[in-house]
This record gives structure tokens, C-alpha cells and sequence, in this order.
């Protein structure tokens, strides 16, 4: 049985975003927002899925496990990872007005972030070890990003590359036990040519387990006086995900002991494909830190792979 019910606030703990065959399904529908969308995908040993992109680009992030998605007439395999702290993952992208099968003889977890779009792009694959692995902050605000489906940052920068989309723009964060991220609280939820873009976000959780107990980790998004007042002080576990329409968000906290993970999946209306951020006035001050502090000599918890297994399309 499907629903199609909004939900009733901005931090959906784990199973209440369950839909159909997915263990949480985000639509702009049920987000109350355009554009952006999250779904993760649990197959059996053997099983498959069947997906109809419909108006929204994809891209097939294995969280767990591996997979072969066919599409566009073409068959990609997708060799995964043990788990979101173990390494990083090959992907595939998808375009809109498209049917997929994914299926997995092994079983595994999957991510399925989209966005609605108006180009219609290829279908191709995403190696692992092309996956930029961005090392953000210093100190206790040191964190790994995975950039798998950044947008190519204007004018350079740090973050690398770029993957190519229309609006979708998607990214991992992996911030060691006792760590703030998302520091200093930001926001982008105006259009600001130049300055700041406009992107509703999903934040998807994964708390890593110690010493036999699940983890926990905090976020907070504060609101911005713009769209719809966004107030969010959440402890968020495995499975959890933090709608974020609008308002300063960050910091995303770890519990000492238990190292996080978010997956981002932005999308907005502005014709520019960008990752345009406004730090809080309040709090920017502490990037001039960073430069006299070390990074976290925990990080990077891992690297992207110097090249592609083989028989990997390319």
C-alpha cells in the first residue's frame, strides 16, 4: 500500500518515510516543496526493482551491497561497498522520462536521489575513483566529503570536477565521532546571482554503531526569515532524514564514539546549477580558525580507489 500523505514536520525519524519497496521514499509532493527527491532502495538476495524516472533525473548510489541497473538499452554494474564507511561507491546516473531495472543477487541497499529536470541527459556510469574525496574543515569541524554528483564549483576551487546534471546535485559527508559539520551554519535559500542559489535539501542519516550500541548524532537547522521558518533541533539516528526547504542549517553533530554520515540530495529552480551558500553572520567568523588548526588526522576514513576494478564500463 502506497501513500502519497505529506509529512507533518521536517525530521522524519526511520520507517516513517516508508512507501511501497522503499525503506524511505521523499517526494516534492510529501516534502511540500519542486524539486528534490530521495528513496532508498532494500533488495533481498536476487531481487529486483523497477523504476520509472518519470519528470525527475536519477542517480543509483549503492549505500550497501552491489547491483546491475539496466537502462537506455545498456546494462551497468555497479560493484558497491560494504557499507557507507567502508569505501567509496561506483554510481550510475539516469535521465528523466526513462525506465530502469535495478537488481542485485547478493541484496543490498540503494540510494535513488533525483530531482525534476527539464534536460534529458544520457545514462552513464560513475566509477568510484573518479569520486573527488574533499577534506572540509580543521580541527573538531573536520569532515570528508564525497563529492559523487557535486556541481563544478564557479570559477574552480577545492571540491574538484563536477558530475554532469540539470539540477540534481548530490553529495556524502562523513564526519568522524565528536565532530561538528555543516559548521558554520548556512543557508541557501534565495536567489542571489553570484552569491547565493536557491536549493531545497534532504539530508539522509547513517550513525555508525560502537561497542554494540547504535549511534546518535544532532542537527540543527534555525530559520532564516525566508520561506517557511524552518525550526529543526533533532537527535537523528540510522534512517532518519531532515527536510531542509529553507533557513540556516548546520551544525550536524557526532556523538563521540559513533562516526556519521549524511547523504545531501539538492535541487532548486534557478537555471544555474550551483552550490551558492550565506554563512550565518553570527558564526562565519570560525573559518579563520581553520588554517592554524591540523585536520582531523582521523580523515579521510578512506580514499576513492586509484583506478576501477576490472571489466567496470567506462
Amino acid at each position: 500500500m502506497t501513500t502519497t500523505d505529506p509529512f507533518p514536520g521536517f525530521h522524519v525519524q526511520a520507517g516513517k518515510a516508508a512507501d511501497g519497496p522503499y525503506a524511505v521514499d521523499i517526494t516534492p509532493e510529501r516534502a511540500g516543496w519542486g524539486y528534490s527527491s530521495l528513496r532508498v532502495l532494500e533488495l533481498p538476495p536476487g531481487g529486483s526493482h523497477s523504476l520509472a524516472t518519470g519528470d525527475s533525473e536519477w542517480i543509483v548510489l549503492p549505500l550497501s551491497g552491489g547491483c546491475t541497473v539496466i537502462a537506455e538499452g545498456e546494462a551497468f554494474e555497479l560493484h558497491g561497498r560494504e557499507s557507507v564507511f567502508s569505501g567509496v561507491s561506483d554510481f550510475v546516473y539516469l535521465p528523466r522520462d526513462s525506465h530502469a531495472q535495478i537488481a542485485s543477487g547478493a541484496g543490498g541497499r540503494f540510494a535513488l536521489t533525483g530531482a525534476r529536470c527539464e534536460r534529458r541527459l544520457p545514462a552513464r556510469y560513475g566509477p568510484a575513483s573518479a569520486v573527488p574525496v574533499e577534506l572540509r574543515g580543521s580541527g573538531n569541524c573536520s569532515r570528508q566529503v564525497n563529492n559523487f554528483g557535486a556541481a563544478a564549483p564557479a570559477g574552480g576551487g577545492n571540491s574538484g570536477g563536477g558530475f554532469e546534471c540539470d539540477k540534481l546535485i548530490a553529495v556524502e559527508v562523513l564526519t568522524p565521532g565528536g565532530n561538528w559539520s555543516s559548521y558554520p551554519p548556512h543557508k541557501h535559500d534565495q536567489c542571489r546571482p553570484g552569491e547565493e542559489s536557491e536549493l531545497e535539501e534532504i539530508y539522509y542519516f547513517e550513525i555508525a554503531e560502537a561497542h554494540g550500541n547504535e549511534g546518535i548524532g544532532y542537527q540543527r537547522v534555525s530559520p532564516s526569515g525566508h520561506g517557511r521558518g524552518t525550526d529543526v533541533l533533532a537527535e537523528v539516528r540510522s534512517g532518519d532524514t531532515v527536510l531542509i526547504p529553507d533557513g540556516w542549517h548546520g551544525p550536524s553533530i557526532a556523538a563521540p564514539g559513533h562516526d556519521m554520515y549524511y547523504l545531501n540530495v539538492m535541487a532548486g529552480p534557478e537555471e544555474e546549477r550551483a552550490w551558492l551558500i550565506c554563512d550565518h553572520p553570527d558564526h562565519g567568523w570560525i573559518r579563520s580558525t581553520w588554517p592554524d588548526q591540523p585536520v582531523d588526522p582521523r580523515l579521510p576514513l578512506y580514499q576513492a580507489p586509484d583506478s576501477a576494478p576490472a571489466g567496470d564500463p567506462r
